[in-house]
């Protein structure tokens, strides 16, 4: 359950690939605005940035945060109205308490907008949870771990080949990121080796790796 406290719009959108049918309704039920919204950014950015001038805070609330409901609840968030989303299985329980017509776009959006104002408790958070920032934070932790090995490793790759051969190391060592130069280093370990594989050679294995640049470097 969300805490719906301060809401004045509930926006309920019943989300769909080219289209999505928005309908919003104040905390006593009155509809503000019940049409159909193309799928683009700026149209979402009109609605949402239209009803928090004219009404206040807004809740946008969907039934699919995935996917399609991506773009709707992303510009939402941006615009500074409140989200959320009703899941489909509880949405489908509580359209049978609505007597009507059949399925369709607009009914669903009404439902949706409906239970967010009256049946807060179904809804469902989409902000993050304390344990999915910790487990974002490790895994962007153990990422900077790894860059920073990497750049240690460049680092001392470059120490070596400018102790062996300064020469080699202002050719390579600027381009240790690319495939063709770590396949010389690990066929080739010395500018020995690399000298007597001779420049055919070299070429032919650097051509797949590096066809622009095979013959140059070589």
């Amino acid at each position: 359950m969300i805490d719906t406290g301060g809401i004045d719009v509930y926006l309920g959108l019943d989300v769909g690939r080219g289209e999505h049918h928005a309908t919003a309704l104040t905390p006593t039920g009155k509809r503000v605005f019940d049409k159909r919204l193309p799928n683009t950014e700026p149209k979402l950015r009109e609605l949402f940035d239209k009803l928090q001038a004219k009404h206040g805070t807004v809740l946008v609330v969907v039934d699919q945060p995935a996917s399609i409901g991506a773009l709707p609840l992303a510009v939402a968030r941006e615009a500074g109205c409140r989200i959320a989303y009703l899941p489909g299985l509880t949405m489908r329980r509580i359209a049978d308490l609505y007597s009507g017509e059949s399925k369709t776009d607009a009914r669903d959006a009404a439902i949706i907008a409906d239970a967010a104002r009256a049946m807060p408790h179904t809804l469902r958070s989409l902000a993050p949870s304390d344990e999915t920032v910790a487990e974002l934070e490790m895994i962007a932790g153990f990422d900077d771990d790894l860059a920073g090995e990497v750049t240690r490793i460049k680092n001392r790759l470059r120490g070596l080949l400018t102790q062996i051969h300064p020469s080699l190391e202002r050719v390579l060592g600027p381009r240790l990121d690319h495939s063709a130069v770590l396949t010389l280093l690990e066929r080739f370990g010395s500018p020995g080796q690399l000298r007597k594989a001779g420049r055919r050679r070299l070429v032919t294995l650097l051509r797949p790796k590096a066809p622009r640049m095979a013959e140059r470097l070589v």
